[in-house]
């Protein structure tokens, strides 16, 4: 039986599609697109007709793969800028009648939910607490636990996109907008210390694209091959160090340059790495580790289990 998932993000939509074997899975199929339905809506909680147009057309061409693809089931999730658009259901509505696709708007904690389930498949965390960190276009996720439990978690709306627009007005970006960055993350975060202080969590778990290219740019810099089925990849904090150096002085023409960099990721690296390194410094983070799994996965993994149970009963 296949099962597809599709997520659609702030900034990006992805596809998944599985052959379900027991309890596990195969993948068959992956695609993302960059959609960007929150570009220059997202602070005004609104979708504009463009980001609109552009998450049907992203919707239907998937649509297509899935009926080629002869899948049994679809779930398709969506996340921030759906969930707090004036406009979300609207454009829900309109997904289902032009494409029959149901869409659940999810709240951001179920949202962190699944990613930690993601991320524990990917890899084991072990026993000890880890700090698991997700930064989407519209929100960001983090969730404090270890492989059998979440202590903590969180989701804030301050999202890759919804930084850009609000700090990042020059490129390359101003010392003085990274220190306004910062001290917005300052006041917003203040749950975070405050469970950090409580759990000391020693790792940073990073899920999602800014971490996935952070890797890529490493691996170039030291002329490793990715692996095709790795789940999770390599990064260092010093390694992120120099990198995040490098993207602070760059312009956007400059930072496709680098190898590993996708045009995808190109716009909102540099606030998203802003705040991976204000992290890295306030919570005296040491080491640092990338999943290859987040939301879709463990949306995938959630619809498996229920599925499990469903048969059993």
């Amino acid at each position: 039986m296949k099962i597809a998932v599709i997520d659609m993000g702030t900034n990006t939509f992805h596809l998944l599609i599985v052959e379900v074997k027991k309890s596990d899975f195969q993948v068959v199929y992956r695609e993302k697109t960059a959609v960007k339905i929150g570009e220059k809506g997202i602070n005004q909680g609104m979708i504009t007709p463009e980001a609109s147009i552009r998450a049907l057309k992203a919707l239907h061409r998937f649509k297509e793969v899935i009926e080629a693809e002869d899948v049994a089931h679809t779930f398709a999730t969506a996340t921030s800028a759906i969930r707090n658009a004036k406009n979300g259901s609207e454009l829900v509505s309109r997904i289902k009648e032009e494409t029959g696709i149901e869409t659940r708007v999810i709240s951001g904690l179920q949202e962190a939910e699944y990613i930690y389930f993601g991320v524990k498949k990917a890899l084991d965390i072990g026993n000890k607490t880890s700090l698991i960190m997700d930064i989407g276009g519209g929100s960001i996720e983090f969730i404090i636990g270890t492989q059998d439990k979440i202590f903590w978690k969180q989701s804030f709306e301050i999202g890759g996109q919804r930084m850009v627009e609000m700090f990042q007005k020059h490129d390359p970006i101003l010392p003085e907008e990274v220190s306004a960055l910062e001290s917005y993350l300052s006041e917003k975060l203040t749950e975070l210390f405050e469970a950090h202080q409580k759990f000391q969590p020693a790792v940073l778990i990073g899920s999602s694209g800014t971490f996935d290219t952070l890797s890529d740019i490493f691996r170039m810099q030291r002329e490793e091959e990715k692996a095709p089925d790795a789940t999770e990849y390599p990064l260092t904090v010093e390694a992120f160090k120099e990198i995040y150096a490098e993207l602070l002085v760059k312009s956007r023409d400059e930072r496709l340059k680098i190898p590993g960099m996708i045009p995808l990721r190109v716009d909102m690296i540099v606030v998203a790495c802003t705040l991976v390194n204000f992290i890295i410094n306030k919570l005296a983070i040491k080491d640092i580790r990338v999943s290859a799994y987040a939301l879709k996965e463990g949306v995938l993994l959630n619809t498996l289990q229920n599925f499990k149970k469903e048969s059993t009963h």
